[in-house]
């Protein structure tokens, strides 16, 4: 895996620097010029090192066509792994790598079910029952609908006492002192606006209804202190709750897929499309764009999406790859 980081230029929309720093403080002093570059780097692995940091766990999207692990992110706060967003498959192999402990986590985030998104959740808390961890745990995700389990039947399906395909894991959600209990909150997908999940320590995080299709899902609203991170999650152009709810919200981070381009026939009920994306940050005013969530037919037209961005959104544009970090 190339571990460092390299910059896409694109003619007069693009300048090279060498951090986001550099880039941010051009951008507010020069011309509105779009910033792409590829991030990770060697210290990405001692991402837990940072005060407060996003570390992209998992990059990738549903198809196995290259390095990539499934969608899956983690908030480190003052060296701990606080909130992991979203574990797609591979995110065992990542979570390992980053150094993430589960006895950290103040909450598993879900934004719906699909299995680039939740498949390997299993794993993760077959390796929680080896941790010692004692207090309990928050696992948030979509209510259901006739398609989809609601996160808590997702939830009894793997683990359930008497149905789970892996029932000896069945103490997680009973009273019993084998394993921490697990809280597992269904968010109603139907309700407009902005939903709390959790609000301790310094950490708020807020949920609000997204459109995927027919997919029950969910964007989280994060914040500390001062600096707010915003995982859109797989959303179409059709969720227009998000963008009212959030205009000028000013996040530090938006972090958003890089799934579809701009061509005709592009699933839009499923993703938003490039133009789309940076109409998104735009209309919010994201500080920087972070695409994530990569498939293949986005990354090989990347010149294409990102100068489709570039036509409403003016800020950096940040490309993630595995074990990416995002400091704030």
């Amino acid at each position: 895996m190339d571990h460092h980081p390299r910059m896409i230029k694109y003619p007069s929309r693009v300048s090279q620097f060498s951090g986001l720093l550099a880039a941010s403080l051009f951008l507010s002093a020069c011309s509105p010029e779009i910033t792409v570059e590829t991030k990770n780097t060697d210290s990405d692995i001692a991402c837990k090192d940072k005060a407060l940091a996003i570390q992209v766990l998992g990059s990738g999207g549903p198809i196995a066509d290259d390095h990539r692990a499934g969608a899956s992110n983690i908030l480190w706060m003052d060296g701990k792994a606080k909130l992991l967003i979203d574990a797609g498959g591979g995110t065992f192999v990542r979570y390992g790598q980053a150094g993430v402990d589960f006895k950290e986590h103040d909450a598993i985030l879900l934004t719906h079910l699909h299995g680039d998104h939740a498949g390997g959740l299993l794993a993760l808390l077959n390796n929680g029952g080896f941790s010692k961890r004692t207090q309990g745990l928050t696992i948030a995700g979509p209510d259901g609908n006739d398609l989809f389990p609601s996160t808590s039947a997702y939830l009894d399906s793997l683990i359930g006492k008497e149905n789970g395909a892996l029932r000896y894991l069945h103490p997680y959600l009973n009273d019993n002192q084998a394993l921490p209990r697990l809280t597992v909150k269904d968010i109603d997908t139907r309700q407009p606006g902005l939903q709390n999940i959790w609000n301790e320590k310094q950490l708020k995080v807020d949920a609000i209804a997204v459109h995927h299709l027919d997919v029950p899902a969910l964007a989280y609203v994060i914040q500390s202190g001062d600096k707010t991170v915003i995982f859109a999650g797989d959303q179409s152009f059709l969720s227009e709750d998000f963008v009212t709810q959030l205009a000028d919200s000013k996040p530090d981070l938006l972090i958003m897929h890089n799934a579809i381009t701009m061509d005709d026939g592009q699933p839009r009920g499923l993703h938003r499309d490039p133009k789309s994306i940076g109409e998104t940050a735009a209309a919010i005013d994201a500080q920087t764009l972070v695409l994530t969530h990569h498939m293949q037919r986005a990354v090989q037209a990347q010149d294409a999406v990102n100068e489709a961005i570039a036509e409403t959104y003016n800020g950096p544009v940040l490309l993630a790859d595995d074990l990416s970090c995002f400091p704030l």
